[in-house]
């Protein structure tokens, strides 16, 4: 459902005053409208991981035909009418997001036939991760490049592999992640212009700019060695002049340095990229469009830098466009700080306007760079958005710019009306935007191109005037090869779709064929004809069954036809006398709980008919970061079983839609590969990235995480997400707020009527900015994935029940009785992970500043008597508070962190607790300016706790019983007026610390006196009881007792008039 909140009417009402009142106030331009899909069709050229593999890059050739490769090595050749080949594949160095990048056609193909590849040849780097510390020896192992190498392409579209010549090789360090960059074009001059990316690792930076400069720190995490070097070609838009041998280059007039300027590469054109990944140049203008992506800052932070955001650049002389100094708009606003590695402090901000200064001792380069310029288009965080982009991830995908050729004879090129547009593309958001560019220059009007693809990776008009595009796919088989024609509203080409089973096996092989999916737009009939590849007659069946008797690789083409004659083609692969391997990834479980850092175990089994016994050291297990709808591979290693540890994540915002993604896979002796996927869930996540929901709308609210909820909750909304495996978690606990009237937070498997797991009390919290930490044992959980739904309860018709801001999946639900990883945070402000050798498995919670905060969902403060922590400081130290339910709960104890000598130099401090702790714990820290303290691991001390139900008392006076689902046992000690009392004898006061009471109430509330002995007997303490929302609205209270603690315990009731306040349970910790 959808409906407006009373909230929404207030934040419209408030905008509805400035507009009224402001002094000026522009017109904001109207939204272009989409290009209409009737005028427009996709045609499916290739489809499949057997066709495409992990699809990276395309060119068109003359013919039509695309040119594309796959990050594993393989090009490949997809000609106008769908059939595919492999024409070459390179020996290719895979580790993180390396591998084979792009591809291009020279532009004297017609006559030379050479083709241009980017690529990180296999050298003799070592298998698995570079370490992060280190010397200059342990770094020089990983040294590696990358290859700009042309090659010739035979009349038989097979890579000749003796004709390559490397024109220019790229230096890189190897073994960490990310960005290589690697796309290739051709002006009309014929200079080929190149992409690189920084070649750096972005996970140790907060989401800020990673410029670390410790000197026994891996160089891959400092930018300023590439981007923000003028003497490396990273991070760069090089441009060059291939001589017609290919074994040199010249530098054209207009690059940013001029041959000879010393500490300069001349090759270079433009530079601060931080992953300049898509790319083109219009040949008309010679102006390069280029997508570059920021990094992932939820928000800007005054000493760190800005939020991240990402750009669209139109390139029209050479220049520096920032990074790692500055984004966006290169402004004040937009330009990081100087920062000191691990943990501060910050210094001044870098002069962009001016050109920032490179003082790395890794700079190779000149140390005043030049002036940055502004980017064209930026979008994301602060940046906002033009409103056409929508909203989603940040994923640039720099496209072609079309060129109507009123001399072309082609039926499907776009119309004359789009002459000039970009033609950007959103590999995350999935969408390609037809942008016009004004005569100034600027951007303007955007229409939406029809597309029903994924994840766009690559675009370029061919000569038809049709536009190409490879979409990477989301993970499922399903990567594609798309032509995009313009068809005016006429009749629409069929579709096919052809399958196989099996597709491999030894000779003869019988494969059942299918052409289930194929269908025509109009309705119309299809006529069939499969090509089987192997000279026999053609069969015109819709699902035949076909035969092969010799052994071979077999292109099987489905062709289909409509009434209108219109075909439409589909290719399977059929492989004979060798049988594909079956991979299973048997653990982890698909959709199991971790937390980075973990040491996730897995198991792999493959078995191999012909390849009979599997050797483990050929088994290999990838690593992904899920982000959004997108992946960043991060590390591998090999082996049939074992333990990989999840490295921790400092490049994303806390409030990022994270997931793990980990891929075992195989290839035979006869080259077949398989995989075996599974997706992995944090225990902590935000509401808001569901992946499916009824009625709910988000909400944005300050002190969320992330700053956005799950809110505008109605009676039986709900929001699911899947996979997850919950079999091995306990219990929830959820984050919420309420300015309304409350309800109920329902955990359920498979629907939102599904199997009830688990049922949270949410009350009134006083505010919707008001967020405090609910809870819910888990029990009738099933044994393997399911689809987790959270289903919202209350009054029907009521609305505005509460928001869901984050929730936490518990694998314990008992106190913790051990130690705690620092970093096991669950919520934060301000705090990252951080990296230290010393530290209890490498890492702390460290970055700590002044007012930051930790929350541990996991960890309850209920019975807490103590709390010892192991610290360390290279700066000036501060305060820990404890605190329960929330970072403004209730103070539990405070204990002070000296400088410990530096940050890897650790000691432990302690403090005693009050024992009133109630809810999940809480740690806000304290003290001057600049990184205070990392805390590596914690432990609370703990008394025995007690509880019996609040009806089973031994004696009372006024009190009966009332019946309350809620309730623990569906029962509590009801109809409570003032001056009514009950005592429970089971419960001996004596050495008592806290008693706690679980109440619901719907009257005036009022207070709870502990007493000892009798009615009358020696006041403990007191606890005051609230009116909660309602008499099934449940929330718990602990005072701390005193005195005389001995004898049998009382609680009398004090209150106004009439019902004060129900007693569900009651607790003493001793």
């Amino acid at each position: 459902m959808s409906r407006p909140h009373p909230r929404l009417w207030a934040r419209l009402a408030v905008a509805a005053v400035l507009v009224a009142t402001g002094s000026v106030v522009p017109a904001a331009p109207a939204l272009a409208a989409d290009l209409p899909a009737a005028d427009y069709q996709q045609v499916s050229l290739a489809s499949g991981s057997g066709e495409l593999g992990e699809a990276m890059s395309l060119a068109v050739m003359p013919n039509r035909s695309v040119i594309h490769t796959a990050r594993s090595g393989q090009v490949r050749i997809t000609d106008a009418a769908g059939n595919t080949s492999l024409a070459g594949t390179l020996n290719v160095y895979t580790h993180d997001e390396e591998g084979l990048q792009g591809v291009a056609v020279d532009p004297g193909f017609a006559t030379n036939r050479f083709i241009w590849l980017y690529y990180s040849p296999r050298l003799s780097t070592p298998n698995g991760d570079a370490p992060t510390t280190g010397t200059q020896t342990d770094w020089n192992t990983w040294k590696g490049q990358f290859y700009l190498s042309r090659f010739t392409l035979t009349t038989g579209n097979t890579l000749d592999m003796a004709s390559e010549k490397i024109v220019l090789r790229v230096d890189n360090d190897r073994g960490q992640c990310c960005h290589a960059g690697g796309d290739i074009d051709f002006d009309a001059a014929g200079n080929l212009y190149l992409t690189t990316g920084d070649d750096t690792n972005p996970f140790e930076s907060q989401s800020y700019t990673p410029i670390d400069e410790r000197t026994n720190r891996n160089p891959q995490f400092d930018a300023q060695r590439s981007s923000g070097n003028t003497n490396d070609l990273r991070g760069k838009l090089i441009r060059i002049k291939p001589a017609a041998d290919g074994n040199s280059y010249t530098i054209p007039a207009g690059n940013l340095f001029a041959p000879g300027t010393a500490n300069t590469r001349p090759e270079i054109y433009g530079m601060g990229f931080r992953n300049p990944f898509r790319m083109s140049v219009d040949k008309a203008t010679g102006i390069v469009y280029l997508g570059d992506y920021g990094p992932d800052a939820g928000g800007a932070v005054a000493n760190r830098g800005p939020g991240g955001q990402v750009e669209f650049n139109r390139i029209t002389s050479a220049g520096n466009y920032g990074w790692p100094y500055c984004t966006g708009s290169n402004t004040t606003a937009e330009t990081y700080n100087e920062y000191t590695f691990p943990s501060g402090p910050s210094q001044a901000k870098y002069n962009c306007a001016g050109g920032p200064t490179n003082n790395s001792f890794r700079n190779t380069g000149l140390t005043t760079l030049p002036a940055a310029k502004p980017a064209w288009i930026r979008y994301g965080g602060e940046a906002g958005s033009p409103p056409e982009f929508g909203g989603g991830s940040e994923s640039p995908m720099g496209g072609p710019v079309y060129r109507y050729d009123a001399a072309s004879t082609s039926t499907v090129k776009f119309p004359q009306s789009l002459d000039g547009r970009f033609f950007a593309g959103e590999y995350g958001r999935r969408w390609i935007k037809a942008i016009a560019v004004t005569s100034t220059g600027g951007y303007g009007e955007i229409s939406g191109l029809p597309w029903t693809g994924t994840q766009v990776m690559d675009m370029a008009f061919g000569p038809d005037g049709a536009l190409y595009v490879l979409d990477y796919g989301t993970g499922s088989n399903n990567q594609a090869l798309w032509r995009v024609e313009y068809i005016g509203g006429t009749n629409r080409n069929p579709i096919a779709k052809a399958a196989g089973t099996p597709t491999s096996g030894l000779a003869p092989l019988t494969v059942a064929f299918s052409s289930a999916g194929s269908s025509d737009p109009e309705g119309g009939a299809l006529s069939y004809s499969w090509n089987w590849g192997d000279g026999t007659a053609n069969s015109t069946a819709a699902n035949p069954s076909h035969t092969f008797t010799a052994n071979g690789t077999y292109n099987v083409t489905l062709t289909v036809r409509d009434p209108q004659n219109l075909p439409a083609t589909s290719n399977v692969t059929i492989t004979v006398g060798n049988t594909a391997p079956t991979v299973t990834l048997n653990l982890p479980n698909n959709g199991q709980l971790f937390s980075f850092g973990d040491g996730v175990p897995y198991t792999i089994t493959v078995t191999d008919p012909q390849d009979g016994t599997i050797t483990c050291s050929r088994v290999r297990l990838t690593y992904l970061l899920g982000h959004d709808s997108h992946r960043h591979q991060i590390t591998q290693q090999n082996g049939c079983s074992g333990t990989l540890t999840v490295p921790s994540d400092g490049e994303h915002d806390a409030a990022a839609n994270l997931y793990g993604v980990f891929v075992a896979d195989y290839t035979d002796n006869g080259g077949l590969n398989a995989t075996s996927e599974r997706i992995t869930q944090p225990k902590h996540r935000q509401a808001e990235h569901y992946g499916a929901m009824n009625g709910i709308q988000a909400a944005t609210h300050g002190p969320a995480e992330g700053g956005t909820t799950v809110g505008f909750v109605d009676n039986n909304d709900w929001i699911s997400f899947t996979p997850y495996n919950v079999s091995n978690a306990n219990s929830i606990t959820a984050r919420v707020s309420s300015g309304g009237v409350g309800g109920t937070l329902e955990v359920r498997a498979g629907s939102a009527t599904g199997t009830l797991m688990g049922t949270a009390t949410v009350a009134p919290t006083g505010g919707w900015d008001t967020f405090v930490d609910v809870s819910a044992n888990l029990t009738n959980k099933p044994a393997g994935q399911t689809t987790l739904f959270l289903v919202f309860k209350g009054a029907t018709g009521q609305g505005n029940l509460f928001d869901l801001d984050a929730f936490t999946l518990n694998t314990t639900s008992a106190p913790p009785a051990g130690t705690i990883e620092g970093e096991a945070f669950t919520s934060q402000s301000g705090v990252q992970t951080a990296g230290h050798a010393a530290a209890s498995g490498g890492q702390t919670v460290g970055y700590i500043d002044n007012g930051d905060w930790a929350g541990y969902s996991q960890v309850t403060t209920v019975g807490g008597t103590g709390f010892t922590a192991r610290v360390s400081s290279g700066g000036p130290g501060g305060t820990i508070t404890i605190r329960s339910g929330s970072q403004t709960g209730p103070v539990l104890g405070t204990v002070a962190v000296a400088n410990t000598g530096s940050f890897d130099t650790f000691a432990n401090v302690s403090t005693t607790l009050n024992g009133a702790g109630t809810g999940s714990l809480f740690l806000t820290f304290t003290g001057g300016a600049g990184a205070l303290f990392d805390i590596d691991t914690f432990s609370i001390a703990r008394g025995t706790s007690t509880t019996i139900e609040g009806e089973a008392w031994s004696a009372q006076s006024g009190v009966t019983n009332a019946t309350h689902a809620p309730a623990s046992g569906g029962l509590t000690a009801g109809h409570i007026e003032n001056g009514d009392w009950t005592a429970y004898s089971q419960l001996n006061t004596s050495g008592a610390k806290t008693a706690s009471v679980r109440f619901s109430s719907a009257g005036a509330g009022g207070t709870v006196q502990v007493r000892s002995g009798s009615q009358t007997g020696t006041l403990l303490g007191s606890i005051t009881l609230p009116n909660t929302g309602g008499w099934e609205t449940f929330q718990n209270a602990t005072t701390t007792l005193t005195g005389n603690v001995s004898g049998t315990l009382y609680l009398v009731f004090v209150g106004g008039a009439g019902n004060l306040f129900d007693i569900d349970t009651v607790t003493i910790t001793k």
